[in-house]
């Protein structure tokens, strides 16, 4: 199966992000896609052809993780924003259990803010724990450090300098401002439910 670039233009045009920014982010995306691509065929022939124990094997495989999981945030930051905004629903599951959780939907967007403010490069991720029916703010480093195993991502937000610099310098508590008026919580209420 070979992995497709999604077309995230329609986000051209969202208050916040510049042309140029989105332009030059959908490319590095796609370019995860393409090493996805190219690494999962190398992986494969070297499999086939028997040398799993060798050492080119061996970091190939690792490296895939950084490149598909690349890949696979992008896809669930483009899609989860739209140039509109879509407010969240306070009496929507997610909003519900924010709510119970952090105490108030604002006690819970201080908190995930704070997190994207860290210093560093990675991405914040809301999570839901489906066995402990528990979230959490999540700090994703180098795209796979980070992930807690069997969560699923509600809202995903790039926190790495290509999301911002271009249009924000280091003012990156202004692009998660931008990036917070852009959410579109639809669609992080239709992944809680699947």
């Amino acid at each position: 199966m070979t992995y497709t670039a999604h077309n995230f233009d329609h986000l051209l045009g969202m208050k916040g992000m510049s042309e140029q920014l989105l332009k030059n982010h959908f490319t590095l995306y796609q370019g995860y896609v393409t090493n996805t691509n190219k690494l999962f065929d190398t992986l494969m022939a070297l499999a086939k052809e028997g040398k799993t124990a060798t050492p080119e094997f061996a970091e190939l495989k690792r490296r895939f993780g950084w490149e598909f999981n690349g890949m696979r945030l992008h896809e669930l930051y483009f899609e989860n924003m739209t140039k509109e905004g879509k407010k969240l629903d306070l009496s929507s599951p997610v909003g519900k259990m924010l709510v119970s959780q952090f105490g108030s939907y604002e006690q819970w967007e201080a908190a995930f803010k704070a997190v994207g403010a860290m210093r560093g490069i990675g991405w914040v991720v809301l999570a839901y724990d489906p066995v402990g029916k528990k979230l959490f703010n999540l700090w994703i480093n180098e795209h796979d450090v980070g992930h807690l195993a069997g969560t699923v991502s509600l809202l995903v937000m790039d926190v790495f300098e290509h999301a911002f610099m271009i249009d924000y310098g280091l003012k990156r508590a202004d692009y998660i401002a931008s990036f917070f008026a852009a959410i579109d919580w639809s669609i992080v209420e239709k992944r809680m439910k699947s």
